[in-house]
């Protein structure tokens, strides 16, 4: 009788089981449209408080029903509408860059701002603690002939020795702005004047920055003094603090039609919802209206690193809205917040390999419109079910 050959998945089984035993299983959880009374969200990030906000559905509804619920096609084809356009100008204009481009998620912006800029002639310094998107960029750069040189994270003096020995016509530092495990806010300046001195691009991921950082919100290159500066781009996303779906790239004019011809993550994708494009617009116009909101975001995300290490856990200092809690391990990350969830309070888990630095943690991250008495309650949650039943 014949050996029956494996069929080409049952490979899979025992990368399940490799990864279980590693504490490294995920699962997708459906959530409620109604989290609940008295739930605490810090797992999400609504940042501003904006996705539910009634302007913003409200705007959302009115674009499906004006442009339809999906763009139809590519941009370059029948995915382009007035209302991207629209969306466009005002991000340029609140941000101060010359142009904007919107992709289907900050993501494939992030791919396509690098990618279309790389090739033999090009070189990437890259911050080793850059966002998974930037990583993968990196990796296709790579494979297009870049070189990709790596830096310690946060490391101005390490980044500039890299552009020094980068060795190619065409050199680019790539880093996040807030980083999204620990959110901490790199010197965006210091990286920008290193950049200036060797005639390199600066391109930023400002995911976690825009709406939290810089005047009224503006983002990472406002709060860097970088308006304007025709050697910086930035590639966002219109999830977080926009509370909608879909990014964009932030830059010259001479990028923006760069990546219009070139970026294969824009040209070979279809275009933004209108429904998201509607809502993002939206949040955007709500955010220049009421510029205190990204204060009170930060004040809230202060309130829980204090309360947090005033408990006696290991909690950061945040400069933007993330907050992170170190765990003693992978396992007990996961077992405290189920713990934290089922006593009301929504938190993410962070584990290898989402953290560069292979310490499990839970993470939170700040809303604007929590209260004082949401935050001294998820305080409390948080550390009453720390892995040792209390304060560490």
């Amino acid at each position: 009788m014949a050996t029956r050959s494996p069929a080409p998945f049952d490979r899979l089984a025992d990368a399940a089981r490799e990864r279980a035993s590693a504490g490294l299983t995920r699962r997708l959880r459906p959530r409620s449209a109604d989290p609940g009374a008295g739930t605490v969200d810090l797992a999400g990030n609504d940042y501003l408080a904006f996705a539910r906000h009634p302007d913003v559905t409200a705007a959302a509804a009115a674009a499906a029903r004006r442009w339809g619920a999906g763009a139809t096609g590519s941009r370059l084809v029948t995915g382009d509408t007035m209302l991207h356009r629209e969306l466009e100008d005002e991000l340029a204009d609140f941000c101060g860059t010359e142009a904007a481009l919107v992709f289907s998620s900050g993501y494939t912006a992030n791919l396509g701002m690098v990618t279309s800029l790389s090739g033999p002639s090009a070189a990437l310094v890259c911050d080793r603690n850059n966002h998974a998107s930037l990583i993968d960029a990196a990796r296709l750069a790579k494979a297009a002939g870049t070189r990709v040189l790596l830096f310690d994270h946060a490391d101005t003096a390490a980044a500039e020795a890299a552009l020094a020995d980068a060795g190619r016509e065409h050199r680019m530092l790539l880093t996040d702005t807030v980083f999204s495990v620990d959110g901490d806010l790199t010197d965006t300046a210091a990286l920008a004047r290193a950049c200036a001195e060797d005639g390199a691009a600066l391109l930023l991921d400002d995911a976690h920055g825009l709406g939290v950082v810089g005047e009224g919100g503006a983002g990472a290159l406002t709060a860097a003094g970088l308006r304007g500066a025709p050697g910086a781009a930035a590639a966002v996303t219109l999830s977080k603090s926009l509370g909608a779906q879909g990014g964009a790239v932030l830059g010259p004019g001479a990028l923006v039609r760069h990546l219009v011809e070139t970026a294969r993550s824009f040209v070979f994708d279809t275009g933004l919802a209108p429904p998201a494009a509607g809502g993002a617009l939206a949040a955007l116009r709500l955010l220049r209206a009421e510029p205190e909101r990204p204060g009170r975001l930060r004040s809230v995300a202060l309130r829980l690193s204090a309360g947090l290490n005033a408990a006696g856990l290991d909690a950061t200092r945040p400069d933007a809205a993330v907050v992170s809690v170190a765990a003693p391990s992978r396992g007990e990350a996961v077992a405290w917040a189920e713990r934290c969830r089922a006593a009301g309070v929504a938190v993410g888990c962070f584990r290898p390999p989402s953290v560069p630095d292979g310490r499990s943690r839970i993470r939170l991250t700040a809303h604007a419109d929590l209260t004082d008495v949401q935050v001294e309650r998820a305080v409390e949650v948080i550390a009453a079910t720390g892995p040792t039943g209390g304060a560490r």
